[in-house]
């Protein structure tokens, strides 16, 4: 493909998201020609399951750059978006002399870049990063916005800043070596998108279960989807950027309640068909609609139904928790119709047990 590059447009704070292939052997040359991004050392923040993929061309690629690069790679999984794990973090930063002239560059999918994306917002108060994502989650949403951020046991993403980087540099080529497993749960955030934002992008779907050809015109398209919402509401004030949260109340309990044994795609799909039972029931989605995001979860794969290991209450709890509740009250979001998404606050939380319960239905 031809390299791309789509301009996340906040003033002061805008930066490019850079897609194209064999982008990795380009990073020290991209970081070299990013006003934040001209410091002498680097600390590469990766996991155990990518650094063996891409660890050594990305170092090597700032190493030719001229950065003193310092490799941190932590444990795969969402138990790494932890206080534990940034407090180690930030210590090997300090212990590699990074300071205020360093930056941080996240190599991974969205729990990396979330963990390093927070390390540097709060390190000697705040250093410049880069987004190198690898998954499609990370590629499309995670990665553009600045939301960084940790759990805690009572919930998802409840430590956080919002902290711009300088940079998102999205090799399409990473995309090969993903597990099938990891590769089609992305697609529930682009399914996300096209629910909220782009009807049209949902039509041909399909064709991307098994093949990759084409994908970066659908990698860009979902990155100027991201871009325009962040644009519209970067800290998410006006509740434009609320909208991206679509399938994610529900699916954030879901994640929570499953301890790691769910994907965050395969949560937000079980997020999705409930929000869209709601917006059925509350918004006047037409159940046809409705039914045509729900058959392209199914055809990737994605959950559908709960199993008995979960509870209702269960979910609820971790829900309940999450920072979508503002002095108690729900911010859910529905749809009207495909494309057309608002912020209601007209669902009660039986409402959102009644669909909760329904996910267990066969």
């Amino acid at each position: 493909m031809i390299e791309t590059q789509i301009l996340v447009d906040l003033d002061e704070r805008s930066y490019p998201v850079v897609v194209g292939n064999a982008l990795f052997a380009k990073i020290g040359t991209i970081a070299r020609g990013l006003p934040s991004t001209r410091g002498r050392k680097a600390a590469l923040v990766t996991d155990s399951n990518v650094a063996p993929l891409h660890a050594a061309t990305v170092t090597a690629s700032l190493e030719q750059a001229g950065y003193e690069v310092h490799l941190i790679v932590v444990p795969a999984g969402e138990a790494s978006k932890s206080m534990e794990e940034v407090t180690r973090v930030c210590r090997e930063l300090h212990r590699a002399g990074l300071d205020r002239g360093s930056f941080v560059a996240a190599l991974g999918g969205g729990v990396v870049g979330d963990l390093a994306g927070f390390c540097a917002a709060i390190f000697n108060r705040g250093i410049p990063f880069l987004q190198i994502p690898t998954t499609i989650v990370s590629l499309v949403d995670s990665s553009v916005g600045g939301k960084t951020g940790v759990n805690l046991a009572e919930g998802k993403n409840l430590l956080g800043a919002f902290h711009q980087p300088a940079a998102v540099i999205g090799d399409i080529d990473a995309l090969k070596t993903l597990p099938k497993r990891a590769y089609r749960e992305g697609f529930a955030e682009i399914i996300k998108h096209g629910a909220i934002r782009d009807r049209g992008m949902l039509d041909d779907l399909s064709r991307f279960r098994d093949s990759l050809e084409g994908i970066d015109a659908l990698i860009v398209r979902n990155v100027g989807i991201k871009a325009a919402i962040v644009k519209e509401d970067e800290r998410e004030t006006t509740g434009t950027r609320a909208l991206l949260n679509f399938g994610h109340t529900i699916g954030h309990g879901i994640e929570s309640a499953a301890s790691g044994e769910l994907l965050h795609g395969e949560a937000i799909s079980l997020g999705i068909k409930a929000a869209l039972g709601l917006s059925v029931a509350k918004a006047g989605l037409p159940r046809a609609e409705a039914d045509q995001v729900i058959d392209l979860l199914r055809d990737f794969e994605l959950p559908l139904r709960l199993d008995a290991r979960f509870s209702v209450d269960q979910i609820l709890v971790k829900l309940e928790r999450d920072k979508k509740f503002v002095d108690g009250a729900i911010r859910f979001v529905l749809l009207r119709a495909l494309g057309d998404a608002f912020v209601s606050k007209d669902v009660t939380r039986d409402d959102i047990a009644r669909e909760v319960h329904h996910l267990f239905d066969v």
